[in-house]
């Protein structure tokens, strides 16, 4: 790794020590008390000492998904991080990646390339079929990834929370 980066990362972790967060699954059919996923989730976030502010589980269309994005965003002291799961397939009811991705302003495809990476050495070629994305919205990092435990499990485990606090400080401008 480079210096800059861990330099990054240490003066991140100093300013941005809990990071306020939204948990959003796009599902058809789970409530909260079958959100296995969401539920994951927030259990590796508050066991890594951040907070969740909000979460939601809201049937994968994709007008729902985007107005609840800007409900998010457009509060006085949004989240820093929405994390999305669920939705990121492509069936016909997978929408999350249509209700996000064209909000973007700014977008991290090292997210999806990489998590397609780690998926591939678990689920092999199948790894291609999701849309998993990931970037910055109205100064929010907004994570899209799919529904799956062991999915959000990978994506938080080995890319989110790693980088958490990095991708929180950089998207507030170096505070």
């Amino acid at each position: 790794m480079s210096t800059s980066s861990d330099q990054h990362r240490e003066r991140a972790a100093e300013v941005m020590r809990v990071i306020t967060c939204a948990i959003v699954t796009a599902s058809d059919t789970r409530t909260p008390e079958t959100d296995t996923s969401g539920q994951t989730i927030r259990q590796l976030l508050e066991a890594a000492g951040h907070q969740v502010v909000a979460y939601h589980v809201v049937k994968d269309e994709a007008d729902l998904m985007a107005k609840l994005l800007d409900d998010l965003t457009g509060v006085e002291h949004p989240p820093r991080l929405i994390l999305f799961n669920g939705g990121t397939g492509i069936a016909p009811r997978d929408r999350t990646y249509d209700a996000i991705n064209g909000k973007l302003e700014k977008t991290l495809p090292g997210f999806g390339e990489l998590f397609r990476m780690l998926s591939y050495q678990q689920v092999g070629a199948a790894a291609m079929l999701s849309r998993a994305t990931a970037g910055v919205y109205r100064g929010c990092v907004v994570i899209s990834m799919p529904g799956s435990v062991d999915a959000v499990t990978l994506a938080m485990s080995k890319l989110i929370l790693p980088e958490i606090q990095h991708l929180a400080w950089e998207v507030a401008g170096k505070i």
